[in-house]
C-alpha cells in the first residue's frame, strides 16, 4: 500500500526538520511544510496531501481551527501534535463533531507511525462510507425518476406496469442510454406536452 503524502505545519523550522526525518524513515512523502496556519490551509487545498500533521497551537489559524476547516472540506485527515496527552473533555463544543487524532511530543516511530496509519485507515474508511451514501442518494433519486416515468407511460399508453417497464428497457437498450437518462427523456417529454 502507498504510504501516506503529509503536509507538515509547525511553527518552529527546527521541530519541522526533526519531523521530516522521522516520516523519512517510515517511508512517509512530506508534500510541503509551513509554520502558519492559514499557509497550512492554502497549501492543503491545492497539494491534496493525504494528511496534515499540526502543531495543537498553531499560529495564525491554530490546530483544532485547522482541523474543523480541512475535515469541512473533506479533503484530508488531519494529526494533531500536542505537548501533552490531550482530554477530549477539553474540547470546546465547537470541535466535538469532528474526527480529531493526536500524538504526543517526544514523537517517535512508535507513538507517530501507528498514529498515522490509525488515522489514514479511519480516512480511508469514512471517505469510502461517503462514497457510498452519494451512490446510494443516485440510486435513490433514479429510482423515483423510473417510477415516475413508468408512471406516466402507464397514464398514456393504458398499459400495466410491466409492459411500460420493459417498453423503457427496451429504449434504453436500444438507444445504448440509462434507465435514468430514458426517465428523464419521458418527463421531459410529458412535460412539454402538457
Amino acid at each position: 500500500m502507498e504510504r501516506a503524502r503529509i503536509l507538515i505545519a509547525m511553527a518552529k523550522a527546527e521541530q519541522r526538520n526533526s519531523l521530516k526525518l522521522l516520516l523519512a524513515r517510515g517511508s512517509y512523502q512530506v508534500v510541503a511544510e509551513a509554520g502558519e496556519g492559514s499557509q497550512v490551509l492554502r497549501q492543503a487545498r491545492s497539494l491534496d496531501p493525504d494528511m496534515v500533521m499540526s502543531d495543537i497551537d498553531l499560529p495564525g489559524v491554530n490546530g483544532f481551527e485547522l482541523c474543523r476547516a480541512l475535515n469541512q472540506d473533506r479533503r484530508t485527515a488531519v494529526l494533531l501534535i500536542s505537548q501533552q496527552v490531550f482530554l477530549f473533555q477539553q474540547l470546546d463544543e465547537r470541535f466535538k463533531n469532528y474526527p480529531i487524532c493526536y500524538a504526543t511530543r517526544p514523537l517517535s516511530e512508535y507513538n507517530l507511525f501507528p498514529a498515522i496509519e490509525s488515522l489514514s485507515n479511519c480516512h480511508r474508511f469514512i471517505n469510502g462510507l461517503e462514497k457510498e451514501i452519494t451512490d446510494l442518494q443516485e440510486k435513490i433519486e433514479t429510482r423515483k425518476l423510473v417510477e415516475r416515468a413508468k408512471g406516466l407511460l402507464m397514464q398514456q399508453l393504458g398499459t400495466g406496469e410491466a409492459e411500460a417497464y420493459r417498453r423503457m428497457q427496451k429504449q434504453s437498450m436500444d438507444k445504448c442510454l440509462s434507465m435514468r437518462k430514458v426517465a428523464e427523456a419521458i418527463i421531459l417529454a410529458y412535460d412539454l406536452n402538457k
